[in-house]
């Protein structure tokens, strides 16, 4: 028979500390980082004094100062969408056949600002509410990289070539209608899931905008940072000799850009300045990028399989990523 020790009058015992109290919190975490930092400020300081870091940060705050203020209006202006404008519009102002639907909903795209991070559940709620799944995936693919805030920044980003503004929207739209009209030829139920519920609904309307804005800001904002500091660590960084090796490659040059793109999953809002500072590339190549990213990177998928299904995405991503491909390089041609 076990014996016990009786805890003193007037107290009690308490549970016994477990591994969750031991744990750092995000205080301690600060403030042993600042420490570290006040202690090794020499050799950091030496480190930031050097060419190559100076070189860096020229082109990281270059590019985050130029895009930041084009993320924070598409962020307001996707959130003020996406919460004030019910979806029931698009049901009503989009035609009933749905080869008509597509297009219709394609040019919308380009009225309607909206960031990547807003046109997936914009798209899932428009499918929600009864509209053909062809004329939601083509807003789905249009509004982030045709709408007026994005192209008045790449307008920005590249002042000397106008053409890339026209040659980013023709492309986006065409593959944006190529990939509906493809979703309805060959499209089956079975692989769309339909979407649910939106995380903002039953609160507020200002309580469901402000979370948007907080959510997409620290989310896009996020992305944009590590786009900008990607860009600086090529062009830092990386040899010049090896950067107009794949530079000289009209192939290669186009398949990089268009992974890249990919890879960073930088917010339409900021993604041309990124493209502008990668001058040993073509037009083409940054045509690709800026044609290619807003319509499928690593955060869109993610974002994609989460509200139509691992099957959708896992079959719209890499037709996506074809067309996008495709369609960026045949406009090229024409424009460039």
């Amino acid at each position: 028979m076990a014996i016990t020790e009786d805890a003193p009058p007037g107290t009690e015992a308490g549970p016994e500390p477990g591994p969750e109290s031991r744990r750092l919190s995000s205080p301690l975490v600060l403030t042993l980082i600042l420490l570290l930092a006040v202690l090794a400020q020499s050799p950091i300081r030496g480190f930031l004094g050097t060419p190559l870091m100076q070189s860096w940060m020229t082109v990281f705050v270059a590019v985050t100062v130029q895009a930041l203020p084009f993320l924070v209006l598409g962020v307001l202006l996707s959130a003020a969408i996406a919460v004030f404008v019910p979806p029931s519009f698009f049901a009503r102002a989009l035609p009933r056949r749905p080869a008509l639907a597509v297009p219709v909903a394609g040019v919308a795209g380009a009225i309607l600002p909206g960031c990547e991070c807003a046109s997936v559940p914009v798209a899932g709620a428009l499918v929600r509410r009864g509209v053909t799944p062809a004329a939601a995936l083509a807003f789905l693919l249009s509004a982030p990289a045709i709408n007026p805030i994005v192209l008045t920044a790449t307008a920005v980003a590249f002042p000397r070539d106008p053409e890339m503004v026209l040659g980013r929207f023709l492309a986006s739209l065409l593959v944006a209608c190529a990939m509906g009209w493809l979703w309805q030829r060959l499209g089956r139920t079975e692989w769309l899931r339909p979407p649910a519920h939106g995380a903002h609904e039953g609160a507020t309307k200002g309580e469901a905008f402000w979370n948007s804005v907080r959510h997409d800001t620290m989310h896009a904002g996020g992305f944009l940072v590590l786009g900008a500091m990607a860009a600086a660590t090529l062009k830092a960084a990386t040899p010049a000799d090896w950067l107009r090796a794949a530079a000289g490659s009209p192939v290669f040059s186009v398949l990089a850009l268009a992974v890249l793109a990919v890879l960073l999953s930088i917010c339409s809002e900021a993604d041309a300045f990124v493209a502008a500072s990668l001058t040993q590339f073509s037009l083409t190549a940054k045509l690709v990028f800026l044609v290619v990213g807003p319509m499928i990177d690593l955060k869109l998928f993610a974002m994609q399989a989460g509200t139509f299904g691992r099957a959708f995405a896992l079959r719209f991503a890499p037709a996506t990523f074809a067309m996008a491909l495709a369609g960026a390089v045949v406009t090229s041609a024409v424009l460039l």
